[in-house]
């Protein structure tokens, strides 16, 4: 019996559990990094806007003027998930600068 190391979604550390399945029977995995952004993944999505690369290349398209219509074309997504996922990335940066406010 051969036993793969699982390596955490985005920081690719070796701490990683299992975490249950999700409805469709998918084993999803938890990371024990303190340091990772994300606790909680799948190994293989079955839709593309989930994928972190994707997401970042959403982040990406945005910046340089792509439109959410055509970068949904792009990337063989839904305009809703470029939406959604344009929405939280302003809900973090927003948070981050007011964060650092004065004292």
């Amino acid at each position: 019996m051969v036993l793969e190391p699982i390596h955490g979604s985005d920081c690719d550390g070796i701490e990683v559990i299992k975490h249950g399945t999700t409805a469709a029977g998918k084993q999803r995995y938890c990371c024990q990094n303190s340091e990772c952004s994300r606790i909680s993944f799948i190994r293989e999505y079955s839709y593309q806007g989930y994928l972190p690369h994707v997401k970042r290349q959403i982040s990406d398209m945005a910046i340089n003027g792509s439109g959410i219509r055509a970068t949904a074309r792009m990337l063989g997504i839904s305009p809703t998930t470029v939406i959604e996922e344009l929405k939280k990335r302003a809900a973090l940066t927003s948070g981050q600068s007011s964060s650092s406010g004065r004292t």
